[in-house]
């Protein structure tokens, strides 16, 4: 016999949830429907139940223990559609950063047992670049660290696998933001423009190139936010910012302020193919939701990969805008965070209040 639960179901958040099929509350809880006997996800396309008869419980055990079993619809035990499709498209990201040759959507489509078009969608949903953008930022990763490492640019481009020197040449921009040259340079004969200014967090820098912002740091003090920028780009061409400029500082200090209203500017993000993965997750957090690295992780198709999503949170170089604060540990205890777990704190705490 089913226990009866005690509770007025439709003024219940998790009703609002069920009712408009919510695919980030999976995992938070089922629902369970006494009329039919059947517990689902919050996101499962049955048909609505009448709340009356509706229960919550906060895993399938807990539903399963009140004699209830799964719906054979949304497969509330196993790996949801949205989890099997990341799944899908994680082992999409493996087979190009495993091949020596970036390869064509139609033979990884083939290789996942999507077609060509579904699985084009499908990829840049959940990692926000197509097949081929992810190819790049894979080869521009290794490519970055190559030259890092001190090795010749010819020798850099061969081991990053791409296929000839010209190929490569073609792109560069696009996949380190200037030539290579300049790279191991430090970014010489690079444009950096920058401005330091005060915020309710404490001292604040702005960067950006001509691609977009490339810095948003934070700090108790100002010299070090610069020092942390020169260190990054340590022959690159620093200029204060103008009256222009000035404006643009401007709107992300607004920003920051209140990082709900969103922050319309475009973004130069480099990083690894994996930590542009990671990125793009982050961005697709709501403000007011927090998640852990562990569900990160299984976000991006990759729940083993928790340190490493934690390492992608740490080496985000644009505070609020790329939203590594809104990520918290499994405990729902806030910490590590880049520029102060204070910071993160009241971040949080704005965007909670909308």
């Amino acid at each position: 016999m089913f226990m009866h639960q005690d509770q007025n179901t439709a003024l219940d958040p998790r009703w609002q949830t069920v009712l408009r099929r919510d695919k980030e509350a999976d995992g938070t809880f089922v629902y369970a429907v006494r009329s039919t006997g059947v517990y689902c996800r919050p996101s499962c396309a049955s048909r609505r139940a009448n709340p009356e008869n509706v229960s919550f419980f906060p895993s399938p055990e807990a539903a399963e223990a009140q004699g209830f079993r799964p719906c054979l619809r949304c497969h509330p035990r196993g790996q949801s559609p949205a989890e099997a499709s990341a799944a899908l498209i994680a082992a999409a990201c493996r087979m190009i950063e495993e091949s020596e040759e970036m390869p064509s959507t139609e033979d990884l489509a083939r290789r996942i047992g999507l077609s060509p078009f579904h699985f084009h969608r499908q990829f840049k949903a959940l990692t926000g670049m197509t097949p081929r953008g992810y190819g790049a930022a894979h080869r521009g990763g290794r490519l970055r660290e190559a030259l890092a490492s001190g090795a010749s640019v010819t020798a850099a481009i061969h081991e990053a696998g791409f296929g000839s020197a010209s190929r490569f040449y073609e792109a560069a921009d696009s996949v380190i933001g200037m030539s290579p040259s300049a790279f191991r340079k430090g970014g010489a004969k690079a444009e950096i423009r920058f401005a330091l200014a005060q915020c309710s967090l404490g001292a604040i820098l702005v960067a950006s190139t001509e691609k977009g912002l490339c810095a948003i740091s934070l700090g108790d003090e100002p010299e070090p936010l610069l020092i942390e920028l020169q260190n990054r780009f340590p022959q690159a061409r620093l200029i204060g910012g103008d009256a222009a400029f000035e404006a643009l500082v401007a709107r992300v200090v607004a920003f920051v302020e209140a990082p709900g209203t969103g922050l319309d500017l475009p973004l130069d993000i480099r990083g690894t193919a994996f930590q542009q993965r990671v990125w793009q997750a982050l961005r697709d957090i709501r403000a007011g939701e927090t998640v852990s690295y562990a569900e990160l992780a299984a976000r991006i198709g990759d729940p083993k990969a928790v340190r490493a999503v934690a390492g992608a949170c740490a080496a985000n170089t644009l505070a609020v805008a790329i939203p590594c604060h809104r990520v918290v540990r499994s405990d729902g205890a806030i910490s590590g965070y880049r520029w102060g777990v204070a910071r993160k704190r009241e971040i949080l705490d704005r965007e909670a209040r909308g």
